[in-house]
C-alpha cells in the first residue's frame, strides 16, 4: 500500500509545524556582521580568514570560494 500526502504550506509555516527554532535573527545577524566587514575596506585574504572564523568548512569549500572571489576580479 502506498500513501502520498501533499501539504501546501510556507517554509516558515513548516518550521513552525516542525517544532524547529525560528533562526532568522541569527541569520541577520551574521549577514550584518559580513555586510560590515567588506564595507570597512578589507583586503583579499582578511576575507579568507573571516570565511574560515564564520563558516568553519572544509578546505574543499574554502577553495571554492577562492576561486569565486578570484573569477570576480576578472
Amino acid at each position: 500500500m502506498k500513501v502520498n500526502v501533499e501539504i501546501d504550506c510556507t517554509p516558515e509555516e513548516a518550521r513552525r509545524a516542525m517544532g524547529l527554532p525560528d533562526l532568522t535573527p541569527i541569520h541577520e545577524r551574521y549577514v550584518q556582521m559580513m555586510l560590515d566587514t567588506m564595507e570597512s575596506g578589507v583586503k583579499p585574504e582578511m576575507v579568507e580568514a573571516m570565511m574560515r572564523n564564520w563558516a568553519p568548512m572544509g578546505e574543499a569549500s574554502m577553495a571554492m570560494w577562492r576561486r569565486m572571489f578570484e573569477g570576480q576580479k576578472g
